[in-house]
């Protein structure tokens, strides 16, 4: 169930950044590039080190309500996001902003077990000006 509702918060975000009035995209600065891209590269080297308080902290208060601890959050991670949980490398591709305080980030993804995946990550900007992670959604990528 807790896999199936954090698809449909992702699912939900996408629907709506794709289905929102057609213009061009916000502005985005090389600064919150930099720090999108960190935030993910953090979370996934929490997940590789096993610490799940520092990945939790990269979650935003939205994933943490569904997702009320740590341990809770650590177990959905490793069995529904496997590839991220435990890639063998991973590298940034395309972002977009979609509005001031939204991104979507891709990422080419090689998970444990060889495959290629491509992870959809959505982000929010927070009050304090730091990004969160609000959902992930795995495609499986070229030679997958």
């Amino acid at each position: 169930m807790t896999r199936f509702v954090s698809r449909v918060l992702f699912a939900g975000l996408f629907v709506a950044w794709l289905a929102g009035p057609v213009s061009a995209p916000a502005q985005e600065s090389g600064e919150d590039v930099s720090a999108i891209q960190d935030v993910i590269a953090a979370q996934i080297a929490a997940f590789r080190a096993g610490d799940g308080s520092r990945a939790y902290s990269f979650a935003s208060p939205g994933i943490q309500r569904i997702f009320p601890s740590p341990g809770v959050f650590m177990r959905m991670v490793e069995q529904g996001y496997e590839p991220v949980f435990r890639p063998r490398s991973f590298a940034f591709m395309d972002n977009q902003m979609v509005g001031p305080d939204d991104a979507l980030q891709f990422v080419d993804v090689v998970g444990p077990d060889g495959a290629a995946w491509i992870a959809a990550y959505t982000l929010r900007r927070q009050p304090d000006g730091t990004w969160k992670i609000t959902g992930c959604q795995l495609k499986p990528g070229v030679g997958a």
